[in-house]
């Protein structure tokens, strides 16, 4: 099979941030292990020694830059275009009430896609032989946040009230310490020498600094469609901690974490849980890798190219499933 993997956005391979590069880069690479043939079309900078890149070209519409001998289409990024061929879209954030989707969105975990009126939905897998192997018997002697700090629905205020609850230490990957929107909350956080900031990180540094940590600490005030940084952590050998929003409660099974509805109650469940971080690891490495999402992916190429759709209706935003809890 000829496959195009598609996101102009994705400079490919992804070095620090990069969720949806990471997941496409692993889709790929899988395909290619697996004798398919694989186009990235993907940002100019972009390489990679197992498929053929592409530079997405603004200029031109997108169907004219898929080659003539492409089978199926994998769009992460271009929505609402005419394709040519047959094609699937993964939606990896929330749509906007009023956006147009599409037949064949498909979603990444079983809430994201309820929301949506689907049942369509792929867990993102992540390709682990790109992290270094963690050392899961290291002294673990604080929490951690990984996600952009800037972005308010990742809650980094949240994260340090119980991180500092619970009575530990809090590193931060993902953002600095002296910034705007730190000193508009206030000295609290910012002066906190319990509090350390790593700033953007690559794999290597992300491993060191979590395979030294008891748990990920992620209690998003949005609806979480998916949230590698959860799948990150556990494989480094994490517990995670979180709201019930989004998918959080269907990812973060009681074994490997908890969720809950308050800082509280958070805080007082990271003070008792039992840490296990070699159950953590074998959970992410069994469930969220990147060979289990692309055997996932092969049958819905299947299923578009044979003239079916993935969902029987366009999705649509459901407005009673998208209701945020308050967190306190």
């Amino acid at each position: 099979m000829n496959i195009l993997i598609e996101d102009k956005t994705a400079l490919l391979p992804a070095k620090k941030y990069g969720g949806t590069e990471r997941v496409i880069w692993g889709l790929g690479k899988e395909l290619s292990k697996l004798g398919h043939k694989v186009y990235f079309l993907a940002k100019e900078g972009s390489s990679s020694d197992f498929a053929t890149v592409l530079v997405y070209d603004e200029n031109k519409t997108l169907q004219d830059q898929i080659p003539a001998d492409v089978d199926v289409v994998h769009l992460f990024n271009t929505l609402n275009q005419a394709v040519g061929k047959p094609y699937i879209f993964t939606m990896e954030g929330n749509p906007s009430p009023d956006q147009l989707l599409d037949i064949n969105m498909v979603f990444v975990s079983g809430n994201h896609a309820k929301r949506y009126g689907s049942t369509a939905f792929v867990y993102n897998g992540i390709d682990w032989d790109d992290y270094p192997d963690p050392i899961l018997d290291n002294d673990r002697k604080y929490l951690h946040f990984l996600a952009k700090a800037s972005w308010k629905v990742k809650n980094l205020f949240g994260t340090a009230d119980i991180a500092l609850k619970s009575g530990n230490k809090l590193h931060v990957m993902g953002g600095e310490r002296w910034t705007f929107r730190n000193f508009k909350r206030g000295l609290k956080y910012i002066l906190n020498k319990n509090i350390i900031f790593h700033g953007m990180v690559e794999n290597d540094k992300k491993m060191e600094v979590a395979q030294h940590s008891k748990a990920l600490i992620f209690p998003v005030v949005w609806h979480e469609p998916f949230g590698i940084a959860i799948t990150e952590s556990m494989y480094a050998g994490c517990a995670v901690f979180g709201t019930k929003n989004g998918s959080l409660p269907e990812l973060i099974k009681p074994e490997v974490g908890f969720t809950g509805t308050n800082a509280n109650e958070i805080a007082k469940a990271v003070r008792e849980f039992d840490y296990n971080p070699k159950r953590c690891h074998e959970y992410a490495v069994k469930y969220f890798n990147s060979k289990v999402m692309t055997e996932s992916y092969l049958k819905l190429y299947e299923k578009v190219i044979s003239g079916e759709t993935i969902n029987n209706q366009v999705p649509k935003y459901i407005d009673q499933e998208n209701i945020v809890p308050k967190f306190k």
